[in-house]
């Protein structure tokens, strides 16, 4: 690409935006060019967020909070910092990274495992099996339904006993039973092994 080209954006092919006249629209508040923006880097923005938190759903979301921090903070913008794109890119990835530190994102997760895992319920877990060398598996599937979903979500997803009663639509106070109940019982059936 010819140098004098660098710093121009066709927006129709007849129209053409230097990065100067994108910056000043979007400080004008222009919705035609913030539209611009968002139909032409919304992809590259997008794969960003994906990349980061490797979830559809979560990017989508994440895309929607830039080009609001965009639209936003366009005033802090500095292009003797560096160029429009990259400012976008670092709100993209550092937003992402904030996504993926969130608890709710983490809760998110959390769930979605174990909606994935669900088949898992009905007999052994898989995560059972890569204890089995201890002889675990055979003491935890002892252990009733309830039991077993309570220490699989606690101890092999690595939930608080809050987000235990949130995935399982359940009172606080019933993940504290149920986890106390388990323990006892694999106390005792440990000690009889």
């Amino acid at each position: 690409m010819p140098k004098n080209l660098t710093h121009i954006f066709i927006v129709e092919s007849d129209f053409t935006y230097t990065e100067a006249e994108l910056v000043q629209g979007l400080k004008a508040r222009n919705q035609r060019v913030f539209s611009y923006l968002y139909d032409h880097y919304s992809p590259a923005l997008y794969g960003v967020a994906l990349k980061i938190l490797n979830d559809e759903n979560a990017a989508g979301d994440t895309l929607q909070e830039v080009f609001l921090k965009i639209w936003r903070n366009i005033d802090r913008y500095n292009e003797e910092k560096g160029r429009l794109f990259t400012w976008m890119l670092n709100i993209a990835r550092n937003t992402a990274i904030d996504m993926l530190r969130s608890k709710s994102h983490r809760l998110e997760q959390k769930i979605q495992d174990v909606g994935d895992d669900v088949h898992l319920y009905t007999g052994h877990l898989t995560v059972y099996q890569s204890t089995d060398h201890l002889g675990l598996s055979k003491v935890l599937e002892k252990l009733n339904k309830e039991q077993r979903i309570i220490i699989d979500l606690a101890y092999y997803k690595g939930c608080t006993q809050e987000e235990i009663a949130t995935i399982l639509n359940i009172p606080l106070g019933t993940v504290k039973t149920r986890t106390r109940l388990a323990m006892i019982r694999l106390r005792n059936l440990l000690k009889a092994l």
